[in-house]
């Protein structure tokens, strides 16, 4: 599978004004891609239909992976719902009993930095960065080989951030996940990121390896 996600020529208008005009993106398989540019140059809109959430009013948008997941700028947790919880009720789709699914779900938790004190609490318990990345562990619990993130780290401290960076890179090295990450920081898109895409009015204006 050597592009998980592919934008042909994609066009978007939203309320009659253009956001994406002859958009053009592959992310090759197995790579860490950093989307930059301006707010409202259309970097949300282009998660949202490459997560199939929006259809373009032209042009292509080809995904081949068995499972996506999605990070949002808002982390949209369940408010009646523990972190734990959250967490948990994304694998209820998949074939696991409910110890693994609990397990899975402690174990994600665990891995983006929320320990035992933090499972058990409510959203509105929790802070803006842990409740990101309580909605980084939602979705990657479900062991997606295409991953969408609009901002994830946002909330969150230098030293959070680079070990949640860290966390993405071991998890790609280890099962080949492909992930399209927005961020406004030029030097982490440079740094953590195996290619970057630049936009500016609704188009992919650079592409390449960071620094290139």
């Amino acid at each position: 599978m050597s592009e998980p996600l592919r934008l042909d020529g994609v066009d978007f208008a939203h309320d009659g004004r253009p956001v994406l005009r002859g958009l053009d993106l592959i992310l090759p398989a197995g790579t860490i891609t950093a989307l930059m540019g301006p707010s409202g140059c259309g970097k949300s809109t282009l998660i949202a239909l490459a997560a199939g959430l929006l259809t373009p009013d032209a042009g292509r948008v080809a995904r081949r992976c068995t499972r996506l997941g999605i990070v949002f700028q808002d982390p949209a947790l369940l408010p009646w719902k523990t972190a734990l919880g959250n967490v948990g009720f994304a694998l209820r789709g998949l074939d696991l009993g409910a110890a693994e699914r609990r397990a899975r779900a402690v174990a994600m938790l665990d891995a983006v930095g929320l320990g035992p004190g933090d499972a058990g609490k409510y959203p509105r318990q929790l802070s803006g960065g842990m409740r990101q990345r309580v909605a980084l562990a939602r979705a990657l619990a479900v062991e997606p080989d295409l991953l969408l993130c609009d901002e994830p780290f946002a909330a969150l401290d230098a030293e959070p951030r680079r070990a949640l960076w860290q966390l993405l890179r071991d998890i790609r090295d280890r099962t080949g996940l492909t992930m399209l990450v927005v961020t406004h920081d030029r030097d982490e898109a440079r740094t953590e990121a195996d290619c970057l895409a630049v936009m500016a009015d609704g188009r992919i204006t650079q592409s390449g390896q960071p620094g290139a």
